[in-house]
């Protein structure tokens, strides 16, 4: 005889009661838990996720009215609401048994009980167990995806032979339940590839889930990776998912993985090793069964080297690598990439179809992009706005001066000081990815005064 996947719990104060269900029902259920003292039962389910519990509903100190056991019925369902309970009573109270239905129970069994009933009803009590854990999954998912879901995706475009071997190797591992970590500078698309790995994957039927993780600080990590309970800490006013849980069955995408400190990269290694994660506030062991795919822009292996990153984290994350080439090593793509953005700016600002003459294009494609292509995307943006020709001149992109190859520095000949204070702040700005603080510290300004001269220059 097979049994029943499934852990459940039996409170009755008689301890004959409870030895002959437990001997009975092992037969029947993998795991039988049995407690005398309903006392106990806040402890057992704070440890332990039972997927149906007996609660009888007289104790000694209440033998017959049933008051007791609706107590308990109503502290079960406040710490877990999708628990099943199925109620016990041996006086044969159906008005009793009624009520515990109305007040949030499954169903009710009189003693002595049936044995065929009694399984019965516990096997019909397990499929709505599945149902309510389904539903409560999607309903704590939607929570944590609702900000992804509304994000717009575009597309890979190039057709370089740099690409095609990045796409390449994107279609060889998506089949498989890799580890990948992409490599590349800041705005090059490493989301983009990681998207297309989910997309040709077996998991394109579930969630992408995609995580800065440059952007949550170190004392937030725990609860937004792996969740929380109701109460865990003063704003924690309802049981939450992490991103960990939300991806299960999915994919999870860890962006910036390289800014993670030594204490957050163990966090992170002990719930890949483990697959499971621990909800704040709890003990109990999520299982989670995700594809991890993970991303930076900084030099990891000379990271492991100085011991700022852990080998054995970045062992566990790049079973595959993948290099996501900057656009000054593909300038053969970018008259593709600015008719894309070309046409998305125009019909998002109702312009006119804009294009651009040979001179532009050969401009761009000599133009560095430290910010690869969200700068240029930024660029075509700007000047879908600002020009009024519906031919586009190098001079409606605003770029920086093409910087010396060969020495690593920028050309001011022929600059002023403002141009050069311009051009040292969007480099700056790009080379930290857009964040302000950063740039601000680097450049030696507060915020305040970097936002201003962001202003006057039009950046």
């Amino acid at each position: 005889m097979n049994k029943m996947e499934a852990k459940i719990l039996i409170i009755d104060d008689d301890r004959d009661v409870l030895l002959a269900a437990k001997l009975f029902l092992k037969q029947h259920i993998s795991i039988v838990h049995t407690e005398e003292n309903p006392e106990n039962i806040p402890d057992l389910m704070h440890n332990e996720t039972y997927d149906v519990i007996l609660l009888d509903m007289n104790f000694s100190r209440d033998a017959t009215s049933g008051k007791e056991g609706f107590m308990w019925l109503n502290k079960i369902l406040e710490i877990d609401p999708a628990t099943v309970v199925i109620l016990i009573t041996g006086y044969g109270d159906i008005e009793l048994a009624v009520q515990g239905i109305k007040e949030g129970a499954t169903n009710f069994l009189l003693k002595p009980w049936d044995n065929k009933k009694l399984v019965a009803t516990i096997t019909t009590s397990l499929q709505l167990r599945k149902s309510k854990v389904e539903l409560e999954s999607l309903r704590t998912k939607q929570k944590v995806i609702i900000a992804d879901q509304n994000r717009s995706h575009r597309t890979i475009i190039g057709d370089s032979l740099a690409m095609q071997k990045v796409m390449e190797t994107v279609r060889k591992v998506a089949a498989t339940d890799a580890n990948i970590l992409i490599l590349g500078e800041n705005g090059t698309g490493k989301e983009l590839i990681a998207r297309a790995i989910h997309m040709a994957s077996a998991r394109n039927d579930e969630v992408f889930i995609s995580v800065d993780l440059g952007a949550i600080s170190e004392s937030l990590f725990e609860s937004e990776l792996f969740g929380f309970k109701k109460g865990a800490f003063t704003d924690a006013k309802e049981d939450r998912a992490g991103r960990f849980e939300a991806a299960n069955k999915g994919t999870i995408f860890l962006d910036e993985i390289g800014n993670l400190s030594l204490s957050l990269q163990s966090k992170l290694l002990s719930v890949l090793q483990s697959r499971y994660v621990v909800r704040l506030g709890t003990n109990k062991e999520i299982p989670i069964d995700i594809r991890l795919v993970s991303a930076t822009n900084m030099p990891l292996y000379q990271m492991v080297n100085e011991s700022k990153f852990r080998q054995d984290l970045l062992y566990r994350m790049n079973t595959v690598e993948i290099h996501v080439p900057p656009l000054r090593e593909r300038p053969e793509d970018i008259p593709d990439l600015v008719e894309y953005f070309l046409d998305i700016y125009s019909r998002k600002y109702k312009m006119p179809s804009k294009r651009l003459n040979a001179s532009t294009f050969k401009r761009l494609e000599k133009h560095n992009w430290p910010g690869n292509i969200r700068e240029l995307q930024h660029a075509v943006e700007r000047a879908v706005i600002m020009s009024e020709s519906n031919i586009l001149q190098p001079s409606d992109f605003f770029l920086s001066p093409v910087e010396d190859t060969s020495t690593g520095t920028i050309s001011t000949s022929n600059m002023n000081l403002e141009e050069t204070e311009k051009m040292l702040i969007r480099k700056v700005i790009d080379k930290h990815g857009g964040n302000i603080s950063k740039a601000a510290k680097e450049l030696g300004l507060t915020r305040a005064s970097l936002y201003r001269r962001i202003e006057k220059y039009g950046i």
